[in-house]
């Protein structure tokens, strides 16, 4: 036996999954009027919630790029963001302890004051909901409390 076939097997720790950094995403907190755009997830992490639209930021892509980008690539929609809004820290281990996925996210908040969304890409499905809606499609408490921040936000400016 090699030393090579007795060694642990190698994982791409560049990957999305079983990292050995974090990502940098971008969630986008759509705004039309006093409604916010949610998508249903169509990957993990949070297959099948509800959530923001967003994404990974790509090498040499500003994080408005990067919002703009992936609310146009999940809806088709075009968007104007206004403002960083917050930061959050998605860490989801697996049923081991270890950390499955790990996102930095920088939650982006924008405007976007007509067209319809086309789920492409990722997303499922999409809708706009108030935010007292948003407490009950979500299940992640993060999406909630940077929803309630951008509002809160936009109605003090």
């Amino acid at each position: 036996m090699t030393a090579q076939s007795d060694a642990e097997p190698v994982v791409d720790r560049s990957s999305r999954e079983y990292p050995d950094r974090p990502w940098v995403g971008v969630g986008v907190i759509v705004w039309r009027g006093e409604r916010v755009l949610l998508v249903r997830r169509g990957r993990a992490p949070r297959l099948g919630q509800w959530s923001l639209p967003g994404g990974a930021q790509h090498v040499g892509e500003t994080v408005f790029e990067t919002a703009v980008r992936e609310v146009l690539e999940e809806t088709g929609l075009h968007v104007v963001p206004t403002e960083v809004v917050t930061v959050v820290d998605a860490i989801t281990p697996d049923a081991a302890g270890q950390v499955h996925f790990h996102y930095t996210i920088v939650e982006v908040a924008a405007e976007c004051p007509e067209g319809e969304a086309v789920c492409a890409d990722d997303a499922l499905e999409a809708c706009w909901a108030t935010v007292e809606e948003v407490a009950e499609l979500t299940e992640w408490d993060e999406t909630q409390r940077v929803i309630r921040l951008s509002a809160a936000r936009r109605a003090a400016g």
